[in-house]
């Protein structure tokens, strides 16, 4: 058991951002035992959703600029940012808690300084070893003690390993520790090549195979498999759903009102990140529609949809200075996470270590 001396928390400079969630928020997260973690990186912070003893939400945020994919396992969380990538370790041991209310404090202990890739989603392979979505340079990448990264993968149709956002590879759905699929924004060998298909070039790529199993999509972010089905976010019409890869077909399942992106599943509920499209880059996208025609105007945040009616059933929005959610993540097993930054203080006084291990030294 590890030894930890937590550290005083200091108070959080928060952005003028406010919080509002449906009645039921706090209830499905105590229900289904479990905390959520989000990046925006439009607001440049990584943030854990959680509920203090009382029962009332605790929205714990750290500045990490550009904070963009994130994956949860165990007691190790994921970060990838503007130029670097953030390995963080829950430092608190179980039954522990900091200020009475903190029952994990997740530390970054170890930070790979890959330069700016526009890096995107991020996984863990079976080793241990950190893979992501380089975007920059059209492929899967792992870090290097060397090197900015290693590429280990890339699309059929990409001929050269560049710094040139060919086809907008973002998502990337990862099965056994190996990655399984990936989502791009289309299928082009030039840079930025893709952006004149944003509105029905987009498609998911079998890693495996290096076939595409689904076209015709719009702009599609954040692939994930659970359930034995392969889903993705079809973020330029608002819409989850599932991929029939025998037809190469996106099968809606749900439409939620936002530019959609940040996936994660517990049980029979999907988490699903919202953002509110920006000028140029998101307009004129089926998106506007289908927001006309529901009534409904974008929003920002978490919206909880039961898979077994396609329905929304709980939500949490951000206004004001955060318009942009990336990636979603569900924290199982946790009442209310909290996590450590470099902006502050606070990380040089949490201290933890490990009994003492003398047979480091008696196999020399």
């Amino acid at each position: 058991m590890s030894d930890a001396t937590p550290a005083p928390v200091a108070e959080n400079k928060a952005p003028p951002v406010t919080f509002a969630m449906s009645d039921g928020f706090i209830a499905c997260l105590a229900r289904l035992n479990i905390s959520l973690a989000l990046t925006s990186y439009q607001s440049g912070k990584f943030y854990l959703l959680g509920r203090n003893p009382q029962g009332a939400l605790m929205v714990h945020a750290r500045i990490f600029e550009k904070a963009m994919g994130l994956h949860v396992a165990g007691n190790t969380l994921l970060l990838a940012t503007h130029f670097q990538m953030q390995r963080f370790e829950n430092g608190l041991p179980k039954g522990k808690l900091i200020q009475d209310t903190y029952d994990a404090c997740y530390v970054p202990r170890t930070t790979h300084n890959t330069g700016v890739l526009d890096a995107h989603d991020v996984g863990q392979l079976s080793d241990g070893r950190i893979i992501f979505v380089n975007t920059l340079f059209n492929c899967l990448a792992t870090t290097s003690p060397k090197d900015s990264f290693i590429p280990v993968w890339k699309p059929a149709f990409i001929s050269a390993i560049v710094g040139e956002d060919r086809c907008h590879l973002n998502g990337l759905a990862v099965e056994n520790g190996a990655p399984r699929y990936v989502t791009a924004c289309g299928v082009s060998d030039t840079d930025q090549g893709w952006r004149p298909h944003r509105g029905g070039g987009g498609v998911v790529i079998d890693v495996r195979s290096n076939e595409i199993v689904c076209e015709g999509m719009s702009m599609p972010h954040s692939p994930r498999l659970h359930n034995g089905e392969l889903w993705v976010l079809n973020s330029g019409t608002g819409e989850l759903g599932t991929v029939d890869t025998a037809a190469r077909k996106f099968q809606p399942r749900a439409f939620c009102p936002g530019f959609l992106r940040g996936l994660s599943f517990h049980g029979n509920y999907a988490f699903v990140g919202l953002s509110k499209p920006r000028d140029k880059h998101f307009e004129g996208l089926a998106l506007d529609g289908k927001l006309s025609d529901a009534g409904r105007e974008p929003v920002c945040g978490i919206e909880v949809i039961d898979l077994a009616t396609g329905k929304c059933v709980e939500w949490f929005h951000a206004e004001g200075a955060m318009t942009e959610v990336y990636d979603v993540a569900v924290v199982p097993g946790l009442k209310c996470p909290m996590s450590l930054g470099f902006a502050d203080n606070d990380i040089k006084g949490f201290l933890s270590h490990p009994p003492l291990d003398q047979k480091i030294l008696a196999g020399l």
